[in-house]
């Protein structure tokens, strides 16, 4: 029988997931990776000069700071963070409805950028990696924001919405880049990150 060749690569490791998104649990099984999850309570601050994918990369690597001490010799530490950046500005996770119906009003026939940043570390270094998709909404009616909002709480999503759920099916014009990357993970990063890591 063929082995998946990360899967196969991974055996020597023990692959430690801090992430509550079940997004991207989801996209590292897919991909063969065997992971323990790791609780992570971190305050999501970063300095204000920041932008786009300095954002998502200074947050990636924040996820790591309480917990490199629980690191031994084998293990890998994955943290992400992903930053949705529109004309100059990060649209964060909304708070509440209102918040959330005002992201997508902005989204609304627009060009957004999705910045994925994944950083992995071990016991004796870090490696922080990310990726940008592009993504057009079409006009959206504010009753389909309603529906979407109300239905779908998005409330713990960059940019208030999921690529993968109904907004995403219904609203998406034009997508240049890496899906995987909007849901909440570079996939093709990862994969060959993981490989030149465990080679």
């Amino acid at each position: 029988m063929i082995e998946n060749p990360l899967s196969e690569r991974l055996k020597a490791f023990r692959i430690l997931l801090a992430s509550g998104s079940p997004r991207r649990q989801e996209l590292l099984k897919e991909m063969g990776v065997t992971f323990e999850l790791l609780k992570n309570d971190v305050e999501e601050t970063y300095p204000e000069r920041l932008k786009a994918g300095e954002i998502s990369d200074y947050l990636a690597k924040l996820k790591t700071s309480n917990l490199r001490e629980l690191l031994r010799e084998g293990d890998i530490l994955i943290t992400a963070d992903t930053v949705v950046w529109h004309k100059g500005v990060s649209l964060a996770k909304p708070s509440n409805k209102v918040e959330a119906v005002d992201m997508l009003m902005k989204l609304s026939y627009n060009w957004h950028e999705v910045i994925t940043s994944v950083c992995f570390t071990t016991t004796g270094k870090q490696k922080i990696i990310n990726g940008t998709t592009e993504v057009l909404f079409k006009q959206l009616h504010p009753e389909e924001i309603e529906f979407y909002v109300n239905t779908f709480k998005p409330f713990d999503k960059a940019g208030a919405y999921g690529i993968q759920e109904w907004l995403g099916n219904i609203a998406i014009e034009e997508i240049r880049g890496s899906y995987s990357n909007v849901v909440g993970l570079p996939t093709h990063l990862v994969y060959k990150t993981l490989m030149d890591m465990a080679s």
